[in-house]
């Protein structure tokens, strides 16, 4: 009960902060389109860089508090869980300039650009799958299989929130 009553409350925290991410996004290309000449566009890996520097610390306490680690573990695990994020930096930034680019050009939306984001949702979720598989084995040489798999299920539950979150402001083509 206390462990589903934590990971409860960090998804909710987690799903705010996803919200108030993809609203920022959307603010973000609002402002650049409405932004005099001459001003300093505020680019959108820096909006990137402070959002995903807040999911990650939310997702590390949310981790925290669902995790009972001895402190070798923990210091096993800390570095580990810190470079499989980065890894997984990379394929949700590349998601999110992607969905970006789809909410501006939307209203001149092509077949092949429509394609072409289903294509990219597809390659997301086979490289995230990937990359969780390979993760797994590397947490496994660090905590026991059970915090392993727990760590994975925290991580996807998160994730499937966030997916949720940034899908939902993606229009539907038509």
């Amino acid at each position: 009960m206390r462990h589903t009553l934590l990971l409860g409350v960090g998804v909710c925290v987690f799903s705010v902060s996803a919200i108030a991410w993809t609203e920022s996004a959307i603010a973000w290309t609002t402002a650049q389109q409405a932004k005099p000449a001459g001003t300093t566009p505020t680019s959108i890996d820096e909006v990137l860089q402070a959002v995903r520097s807040d999911l990650q610390g939310e997702r590390a306490d949310i981790l925290a508090k669902n995790l009972t680690l001895t402190s070798e573990q923990a210091a096993k695990f800390r570095p580990l869980f810190e470079t499989y994020q980065k890894e997984q930096n990379v394929i949700m930034d590349e998601q999110l300039k992607g969905i970006q680019r789809f909410i501006e050009t939307f209203d001149t939306l092509d077949d092949a650009t429509a394609l072409g984001l289903a294509h990219a949702h597809l390659d997301r979720d086979a490289r995230m799958s990937a990359l969780r598989q390979k993760w797994l084995a590397e947490f496994q040489k660090a905590l026991n299989t059970k915090l392993a798999v727990r760590v994975m299920q925290i991580d996807r539950r998160l994730s499937l929130a966030h997916q949720v979150m940034f899908t939902s402001k993606i229009p539907l083509a038509h």
